[in-house]
């Protein structure tokens, strides 16, 4: 099967946001999307550009433009986060994001009212009903499809990293799972999500999506669920391994270290390097560990199995890329990565809030709404 990858300008960046829709005095799920969606609708469009709908009607996705900077991907979303919350504040809801609710329940959350949702609920039952989570994902541009593969392996060295920074998702139906990121581990059950396979030509992944096709299995590509993948249509590669994130500012910073390590990889494949790869045991260890332990966590950095501290590993990538965020003009958003691993992951201060409340989880959603109206991150 052919998959022709449109080439898009280089590291050009946007973002994609998932957001929860809550009662301002519960901080319950409102299934109140539908009537959002149509009062933000311009007149005469069938939907807005940067709001969209989203699996289930508790949620409200918010999407950047293609932008060559960070500073341009974060205008675009608080614009948009500035229409939801006209329209939201005078029905008594809130937005938040972060990689689960706390407490709702799963099983009376409702499912957008739309062929292909209602086709994957249908296909997926217990566990596609159970996908009551949240993420960021992030595009960026490459210029040529022969980097695709060589940047998806390389950018799965760095998939723990991401993930642990935004880990934000202790809590599932009322109880602490004791992970950073349950989300992580609940979406994989899906078929087609989880990690991608490690491709060595474009040729092996047109196969492999001809026998997705062929099987019965997918319908599109864009069902094809992977914690990374290829955006042919877009000409980009998307990463989409981060929980939701309360603050916009904490969305810049991870789209700033995801832009950053896409144009490094990229110039150095224009050098002719190779760039590393970790195996497919290796990558899945420290998924899991990331999940588990967050920002605590030890990854394995390469084939020989040395381990190191994920903050330590990150602290010395941000020092080794800040020539690569000055060139791209986003020195200030890669620079909150630091903020993060100050102030604490969500997952820490979602449990620091629990712990000084008394157990509460309607205070960890309290939290998460006020951290979602003051765009950066309680520490």
């Amino acid at each position: 099967m052919r998959i022709d990858f449109t080439p898009s300008a280089r590291s050009t960046v946007g973002a994609e946001w998932e957001l929860a829709l809550v009662d301002r005095r519960s901080g319950e799920l409102r299934s109140v999307a539908g009537e959002i969606l149509a009062a933000v609708r311009p007149d005469g469009a069938a939907e807005h550009p940067r709001i969209k709908q989203e699996l289930l009607l508790n949620t409200i996705e918010v999407i950047s433009g293609a932008r060559r900077t960070v500073a341009g991907v974060k205008a675009d979303l608080a614009a948009a986060l500035d229409e939801l919350h006209r329209v939201a504040d005078p029905l008594g809801v809130e937005l938040f994001s972060a990689g689960s609710h706390p407490f709702s329940s799963w099983y009376r959350q409702k499912v957008t009212d739309q062929e292909r949702y209602a086709k994957l609920i249908d296909r997926t039952r217990w566990w596609g009903r159970q996908m009551l989570i949240y993420g960021v994902h992030v595009h960026v541009g490459l210029d040529h499809r022969d980097k695709v593969l060589p940047v998806l392996d390389a950018l799965l060295c760095y998939a723990p990293h991401l993930q642990a920074l935004s880990a934000s998702s202790p809590y599932w139906s009322g109880e602490d799972t004791g992970y950073a990121s349950n989300r992580a581990l609940m979406f994989q059950q899906l078929p087609t999500a989880g990690l991608p396979f490690q491709f060595g030509e474009w040729a092996e992944l047109e196969h492999y999506v001809g026998d997705m096709f062929k099987t019965g299995v997918i319908d599109a590509f864009s069902e094809i669920r992977w914690d990374i993948r290829p955006a042919p249509h877009f000409g980009t590669i998307e990463t989409r391994v981060c929980d939701g994130l309360p603050t916009l500012q904490e969305v810049g910073a991870v789209t700033a270290l995801i832009q950053c390590l896409v144009e490094d990889f990229s110039t150095r494949l224009d050098q002719g390097e190779r760039l590393p790869v970790l195996p497919p045991w290796h990558v899945q260890e420290n998924k899991w560990r990331a999940a588990r332990y967050g920002t605590d966590a030890i990854v394995i950095l390469d084939a020989a199995g040395r381990e190191r501290l994920v903050t330590e590993d990150l602290t010395e990538l941000l020092d080794r890329l800040a020539p690569v965020a000055r060139r791209l003009d986003c020195t200030r958003e890669l620079a909150d990565v630091a903020e993060i691993l100050r102030v604490g992951a969500s997952y820490q201060r979602q449990r620091t809030v629990a712990e000084n409340c008394h157990g509460s989880l309607k205070a960890v959603v309290a939290s998460l709404v006020a951290e979602m109206r003051d765009g950066v991150p309680h520490g």
